[in-house]
């Protein structure tokens, strides 16, 4: 039994080493400047124009409200604030929910999905997964929680054509972020998972519906 409990891990440590020398620099990430919108303003403060690539505008991370991050945090990464990047208890969990044919739940912690967002692909392979467990995990030795969440907020898509959490406050609310209400909060935070099903302009059902699982998560957490 020893022996073989040795094999495994040997395997598996040759394979985290394997994985590990390819690994993309995260030193880019501090110098990373993703696309902003920029907006024309008449001289009596009028807005003319947003002009853009990508809908974005920045918001550092004490301009967003805590209740937004944790609208964000109980519904994609309960674990956040515990975890050193990966949750093995959330992939346990989205292992069990597969199995049992239950609604699906990501096993990705937030520091996984900007790992991916930033230095990965959104293909589905096992080789991904562990270069993305294994950057996340880096990630996190470097940069505090805040940074991190900071980043994740301002970088995922919310669909039409709005990216990061200021620029879909806007886009789906006419509002800023300073202003949502809960009930817009939690419907934004249930978009990033999927949104051309969860977006409101598509199909609303499907947005409340998407919405009350977010605020059912905000209570358990």
């Amino acid at each position: 039994v020893l022996f073989a409990v040795l094999l495994f891990v040997g395997i598996v440590a040759g394979i985290v080493a394997s994985y590990s020398r390819n690994l993309p620099d995260i030193n880019r990430m501090a110098d990373y400047q993703p696309s902003r919108s920029t907006r024309v303003f008449a001289r009596n403060g009028m807005q003319l124009a947003n002009l853009y690539r990508e809908n974005r505008t920045w918001v550092s991370i004490d301009k967003i409200p805590v209740q937004v991050r944790n609208a964000f945090i109980a519904t994609e990464d309960r674990h956040f604030y515990q975890h050193h990047g990966v949750d093995f208890i959330g992939i346990t969990r989205a292992a069990l929910a597969d199995y049992r044919h239950e609604q699906l739940q990501g096993g990705s912690t937030i520091t996984q999905q900007l790992a991916r967002g930033l230095f990965l692909s959104n293909e589905r392979s096992y080789s991904r997964k562990i270069q993305e467990a294994l950057l996340a995990m880096e990630i996190e030795r470097y940069y505090t929680k805040d940074e991190i969440l900071e980043r994740y907020l301002n970088l995922i898509y919310f669909g039409s054509r709005a990216y990061g959490i200021e620029a879909a406050a806007h886009t789906y609310f006419g509002t800023d972020i300073g202003r949502l209400t809960l009930a817009q909060t939690s419907m934004l935070a249930g978009l990033p998972a999927a949104p051309s099903d969860y977006s409101p302009y598509v199909s609303l059902k499907h947005a409340k519906l998407r919405q009350h699982h977010v605020l059912e998560r905000m209570v358990e957490a």
